[in-house]
């Protein structure tokens, strides 16, 4: 039966799959997304503060890659082209928020087979659950700043689950208010959100990263119409 599910899973994985050295661990890697846009050729400036107003998500400019290990010896990865979402002030003097969801049918992959593996029932279920959501809990403006542990509750599958991500500084283009940029790294437990399938072959570890474009609110208009309410509401 293992052999069988094997077969399947390499006939899924085209041959540009990213093949790792038998018999010669390798150190965990940090996924990191292509950065075809402009917007990520941001200089890294010193650190400017952070816009009193808050910041919204980017979508065309930012990304989040996952990846997966099939049999221990190839490495099936995907990025996600549509984010939105806001970094705003929490519920608590000097706390800030981070509220994502991601658009799961924005995936592209190497292979057309494999994406619409992913995509089905036994991976993310895009017809069922069409979104990933993080909602962090709130955070010390100086986490923002300067990076550190992001804790909060991850949706995957209609499932949520507390899970902490690691948080690089921010960098911005200049004095606030500016175009600024973060990056989240994280790790889930699949089985934790339903995907169980293929566990013989298929790592139970899904690496996530995101690289994410912040814009400044300008005072006046209107706030984000994204999950960060919903933010607001469970983090108190």
């Amino acid at each position: 039966m293992m052999a069988r599910l094997a077969a399947s899973l390499r006939a899924l994985c085209p041959d540009r799959c990213r093949t790792l050295p038998p018999h010669h661990p390798q150190p965990r890697r940090t996924l990191r997304p292509h950065r075809p846009v402009a917007a990520w050729l941001l200089p890294l400036l010193p650190l400017a503060p952070i816009h009193a107003a808050g910041y919204r998500i980017d979508s065309n400019s930012s990304q989040a890659v996952f990846g997966v290990r099939l049999l221990w010896l190839h490495e099936i990865s995907g990025s996600f082209h549509h984010i939105k979402g806001s970094v705003q002030p929490g519920p608590h003097a000097d706390s800030m928020i981070v509220a994502a969801d991601i658009d799961v049918d924005s995936v592209t992959m190497d292979s057309a087979r494999m994406r619409r593996w992913v995509l089905a029932k036994e991976f993310f279920d895009a017809a069922s659950y069409p979104t990933i959501r993080f909602i962090s809990d709130p955070v010390p403006r100086s986490t923002l700043e300067h990076g550190g542990p992001l804790p909060g509750k991850l949706s995957v599958r209609g499932v949520t689950a507390a899970e902490h991500f690691t948080l690089h500084p921010m960098h911005c283009s200049g004095p606030a208010p500016a175009p600024c940029r973060i990056e989240l790294d994280g790790t889930l437990i699949r089985s934790e959100f339903g995907m169980t399938a293929h566990r013989a072959t298929l790592s139970n570890r899904v690496r996530l990263n995101l690289a994410i474009v912040l814009l400044p609110i300008v005072p006046g208009t209107p706030r984000p119409a994204d999950s960060h309410e919903n933010a607001m509401t469970e983090s108190q």
